[in-house]
């Protein structure tokens, strides 16, 4: 299995995207194609003492955090995400994977790929730790206005997805985040969705509060893109000023210190089960192939998890799987 990777995408780039990709060549069995300034990769690679041969194809552009995507496309068509895109576009892999621009990364794929036949709009599909295991969370932040019938696309997208990001013995529970459970709370959008979701050929659970949405309820969580993305900052947000006052609650006094030796593995147990990095991307569901998108903050282990779990869904077919899902 052959992954393109935007070597330029992300806060830490180009090192800890090259350094996770040699971790993924070497650990994981996956072939890399590392896209971007050649001479820049090439001089991350040289750090590294790697028995792991990955190929590196020349995108001198790099698109920024800060631009607007859609025009930063337009000015830089050899961007390395566009890049990436095109090469599975191709056929030279079977998917790509991109910390960097998450709007570019959206744009380029669906400009390279196109739609699947049903779908009107992509979903950024990330798996969010629960009491019970995990749960799919979609649109993610790919849209950011969505009518009713997206989220029923959505819906159909993520039920048909969960089976092959998580163990599942029966049919998938999709829930509609809200403010409420009762079928009358939320805005035009949900209510209007949630009439629609009512009729819709799926496990439909109704309406959850966003307080339910690490509880297990639901296995698939539905929502536009606006609201996934908040919810999900707010949740990384939460957990790291728990680490942080746990940390300074342990460090107070000597006692304190002694059960913090004594609970290290339940700490890194925890630490474990939320941290982003041991999914490592959340794939853009929706597309006639398949991109990957990871955390602007992606450390080497969470690029080699991304672009692991884009060889695993290439493997497991879940572009087709979708399509046959969606008929």
């Amino acid at each position: 299995m052959i992954i393109a990777v935007d070597a330029m995408g992300g806060d830490r780039a180009p090192g800890a995207v090259v350094e996770g990709a040699l971790h993924a060549a070497r650990d994981r069995a996956v072939e890399v194609i590392l896209v971007g300034q050649s001479s820049a990769i090439a001089a991350e690679l040289a750090r590294h003492d790697s028995t792991a041969s990955v190929r590196v194809i020349e995108a001198p552009d790099v698109i920024e955090m800060h631009e607007a995507p859609l025009a930063a496309l337009r000015r830089k068509p050899r961007a390395s995400v566009r890049v990436a895109a095109e090469l599975v576009a191709a056929g030279e892999a079977g998917a790509f994977f991109s910390a960097g621009h998450s709007g570019a990364t959206c744009l380029a794929a669906h400009g390279a790929f196109g739609l699947l036949p049903q779908v009107d709009r992509p979903a950024l599909a990330v798996t969010v730790p629960t009491l019970t295991g995990v749960a799919v969370l979609l649109d993610a932040g790919a849209n950011l206005d969505c009518r009713p019938a997206h989220l029923v696309q959505f819906a159909h997208m993520g039920a048909a997805y969960a089976p092959l990001a998580m163990s599942l013995a029966g049919r998938p529970r999709v829930g509609l985040l809200s403010i409420g459970e009762e079928a009358g709370k939320g805005n035009d959008l949900t209510r209007e969705a949630h009439l629609l979701l009512r009729g819709a050929a799926i496990e439909y659970i109704g309406n959850i509060d966003a307080r339910d949405m690490f509880t297990g309820r639901a296995d698939v969580i539905v929502c536009d893109g606006f609201t996934g993305n908040v919810a999900l900052k707010v949740g990384e947000g939460v957990v790291e000023a728990i680490e942080q006052m746990l940390r300074e609650e342990l460090d107070a006094a000597l006692v304190s210190q002694i059960g913090a030796l004594l609970s290290r593995r339940a700490f890194a147990r925890f630490r474990q089960r939320v941290d982003y990095a041991e999914y490592g991307a959340a794939p853009l569901l929706g597309l006639r192939q398949l991109a990957l998108v990871g955390h602007g903050r992606s450390s080497p282990r969470a690029v080699a998890s991304g672009i692991a779990m884009a060889a695993q869904l290439a493997h497991a077919g879940v572009v087709p799987h979708l399509a046959s899902a969606l008929q």
